[in-house]
């Protein structure tokens, strides 16, 4: 009799202590497991069209800002550049003659030592000259900048994704070639209920697990609640004056900066992996 009086007692000391944890906790930290990494991740695209001629990264693969990741065929946008200097350089003389003789021109004017007429058609040939020039060097311009557009480079410091381009294919302007995901920053994305903000406000201590790392736990800060639940802004919203309403417990996305990260834990943390947050109450 003892000995079940024992094992009650202890049951109702471990049942007391859960509760008193839980109730810690609910007192203490606002929690959720509806979280995942974010990271600055973009497609990126080729400005020109033209055939691939080198690819030099592979999924996965960590670069450095401004690495070549892919090269399209240049030839045809090299011709160009010469052709537009060509051009160039052959009304260059033209157009310093004509504003030599512009300037000669406007001072005897001045002096009415030629006449309108004459003036007239000084003011003419050389506005003609200045505008066929200012039109060529912007020509040449764009045919540069689209020659060095043919090197498709890294933004930034960052991770190679998704590739989805080989040596031979035909890259068309605008459409994606590689995943990139940035290697500056890290941060979690945690949706909360809305019966939950009060606890929660920008400036706050978060612990912060990842489901894919084990071994280690991240600090961080609250830095932004948004400003609209998750469902504003999706595709079809949902209409609350059909007449068949539901009340349905909304989600706050809130922003939390990760603080602290190695290298190592950027890479790591890779962009929509699963968390668990606590953000600290008091």
């Amino acid at each position: 009799m003892d000995k079940k009086k024992k094992i009650l007692a202890g049951v109702g000391a471990v049942a007391a202590l859960i509760t008193v944890y839980i109730i810690y906790q609910s007192v203490m930290y606002v929690t959720t497991d509806n979280a995942q990494v974010d990271a600055h991740a973009v497609m990126l695209a080729p400005k020109v069209g033209g055939y691939i001629t080198e690819v030099n990264v592979e999924e996965g693969q960590r670069v450095k800002k401004n690495d070549i990741l892919a090269q399209i065929d240049d030839r045809d946008y090299q011709n160009s550049v010469k052709q537009f200097q060509a051009e160039l350089s052959s009304i260059e003389a033209r157009r310093k003659d004509s504003e030599t003789n512009y300037k000669r021109i406007a001072e005897l004017y001045s002096k009415e030592a030629v006449s309108h007429q004459q003036y007239d058609t000084t003011v003419a040939n050389y506005s003609e000259i200045k505008a066929k020039y200012d039109s060529l060097s912007a020509q040449l311009a764009q045919a540069q900048l689209n020659l060095e557009n043919t090197k498709i480079k890294a933004p930034s410091d960052g991770f190679i994704a998704k590739k989805s381009v080989n040596v031979g294919q035909f890259a068309a302007p605008g459409v994606p070639l590689f995943g990139f995901v940035d290697a500056q920053e890290r941060w979690i994305t945690a949706n909360f209920k809305e019966t939950e903000l009060d606890g929660i406000q920008v400036g706050k201590a978060v612990d912060v697990s990842v489901d894919a790392i084990t071994s280690k736990s991240f600090r961080g800060t609250v830095t932004n609640i948004m400003a609209a639940t998750g469902a504003t802004f999706t595709l079809l919203p949902p209409d609350n004056a059909t007449g068949n309403f539901t009340k349905v417990v909304q989600r706050i996305p809130v922003k939390i900066k990760l603080e602290g990260l190695t290298d190592k834990d950027i890479e790591e943390l890779r962009d929509g992996l699963s968390a668990d947050v606590k953000v600290h109450k008091h």
